[in-house]
Order: C-alpha cells, then structure tokens, then sequence
C-alpha cells in the first residue's frame, strides 16, 4: 500500500531536495494505547460476573425474593456433584482407554445404545441426557470400564455361542418411540389439555403442570423408549405408541387404571436384528463380567490417574 501511494506521488524539480516530513507518533501511539487499554479493561469487566447479579431476584413467595445466588447454590448443591462426577469419570476412562491401548468404535455404542433402549432394565440413564453427545459419552466411558476390567478374562466361544442361541430374541430390536406423557383424571380435560397443545402449549411444560402422575410430570412427561405392544407398559399406551407422529400427540386414551392420558412421541429409532458376529463382543463382556468378583466404578482408578475434584474426596 505505502509503496503504491508513494509512485503517485509528485516528484520534485530537479535540483531541489524536499524538506523531510517527521510524523508525531508519540501522541499517536498514546491514543491508540488508551483506547486499546481500554478496550481490553471493557472486555475483562464483561467477562467477570457482576456483584450485583447475586442480588438479582429471580422468584418471590408472599414478597419474600429468591436470588439468583440462592438458585444457582441450590442447582450446584442437588446436581452439580453428580455432574462433575459424570465428567470426571469419563475423563479418567478415556485416560484408562489410552494406557491400556482400548478402542471403541461408533458401531459399539451403536449397538449398547440399542440394547438398552430395547431392555429398559433400569441402566437407561444414558438415554436421559438432552444431548446425543453427552449420550454416546456416557455409553463409551461404560464400555472402556468393561473392557478395562474383563481384559484377561477368557470365555469361550461355545459358552457366547450358547448364549446367543439361548437368547437370541434380545438381539431383534424393535421399533422405539421416546415418548412423552400426561396423566389426567377423565377424558373431558383431556380434551382440554389438547386444545391448549394445539394453541402452541409446550407438552413438556403441560406435562409438568397438568398431569396427576408427579412420578412422570416432573420429568416433562418422559417415560422413555418404548415399542409397540411392549409388556410392562399400559396395553392401551403400548398399542398407539407407533401410530402418533414424531412432534405430534395422541387423542385422549383411557388407561386401565381408570384414568386418561395423552401421549407424545419425541423421537423414532428404527429397530435391527442383530447377527451372532453383530453381538460377540457384547455377550463375551456380559459373560466375562458375571466372574468378576463384585462390581467396580470408574472411581477404583481415580489413583491410578491422578484424579482430583472440587469436592476433594
């Protein structure tokens, strides 16, 4: 650009010098600095939490505030330990999966996550996160712990085989609907409920506030995954899970408790049967964890890697 701007310039007569010119830098530069610095001072007092905001009301019961400072300990107090613990766990396993030389592929957690949809035999936790991410996690850091701890176990290929013969229909998944529910006293609100959906109600908030199963309500209505005609789950539920529309509910349906309830499907995960090759891996864990003498958790290698926490046990 300078080299540009100085060919046009005018070039002086000959035999003439022109006088130099001296730029005033310094006050320049002082400008600049000023308002570099504070700029940079403006961004840091951005980033710091405002003292103020502790004050800030965020609820009031009879006048009385709730802080935001208050809240945010209490959500700190009831999940942040379980959530730190989440993390550094999967943490301590991926540090484990490297030492030990461990893989896990997508086609694994592929598979686990099926199988646990299909079971529904209380290990699902996985599946509650919001996040498919934070779901594939949980199910890896899981199978590095397993494959962690049934490295030098050996189970032999005609006991995964009988295995597999024995239990082959575990291995045929079905369809599974995540879905959603709301409990209600009679078909007449019901009706009523429907009509606020289809105003544009959220179904999760509606759930929370509107239905009579506080066991579901508090959780937005979730009741996980589950397949048409599924055993354990309301006949008249199991039955017109496959026919609502993912994003869409149901028409009022009576349950055999005498009660009503709506239901929404969140999401379809299409089934697959898997073959014997499909499933080794997985029943030789299975089997190979039953002979470990007594469970174990990703906290029995916290040591080993050195792991340290907020709560300092």
């Amino acid at each position: 650009m300078s080299s540009n701007y100085n060919n046009r310039r005018p070039v002086p007569p000959a035999g003439t010098v022109k006088p130099k010119r001296h730029l005033k830098t310094k006050p320049v530069l002082m400008v600049i600095g000023v308002l570099l610095l504070f700029n940079i001072l403006w961004f840091i007092a951005w980033l710091i939490p405002n003292d103020t905001g502790k004050a800030e009301k965020v609820a009031s019961v009879s006048g009385e505030a709730i802080t935001r400072e208050e809240w945010l300990a209490s959500m700190e107090e009831q999940h942040g330990r379980e959530a730190l613990l989440e993390l550094v766990n999967e943490k301590v396993m991926a540090t484990a999966a490297q030492d030990y030389g461990i893989e896990v592929s997508d086609k694994e957690i592929d598979l686990e996550l099926a199988l646990v949809r299909s079971s529904r035999d209380g290990t699902e936790a996985a599946l509650y996160t919001v996040d498919d991410a934070r779901q594939r996690e949980k199910i890896k850091a899981q199978l590095i712990l397993e494959k962690v701890l049934t490295k030098d176990v050996v189970i032999e290929k005609e006991e995964i085989k009988a295995f597999y013969d024995d239990n082959e229909s575990l291995y045929d998944v079905k369809d599974s609907y995540r879905t959603r529910i709301i409990v209600l006293n009679s078909s007449a609100e019901a009706e009523e409920t429907i009509k606020e959906l289809e105003k544009g109600s959220s179904f999760e908030a509606t759930a929370r506030e509107r239905s009579i199963d506080s066991a579901t309500g508090n959780l937005g209505g979730d009741i996980g995954y589950i397949s048409n005609g599924e055993p354990g789950v309301d006949a008249n539920v199991a039955k017109a899970v496959s026919k609502v529309e993912v994003g869409g509910w149901s028409s009022p349906l009576p349950l055999e408790t005498g009660k009503t309830a709506i239901i929404s499907v969140t999401e379809k995960v299409n089934g697959q049967t898997f073959s014997y090759e499909d499933v080794e891996g997985h029943i030789n864990r299975e089997l190979a964890l039953e002979q470990l003498p007594q469970a174990v958790t990703p906290e029995a290698f916290w040591q080993e890697f050195d792991a340290e926490w907020f709560y300092g046990e």
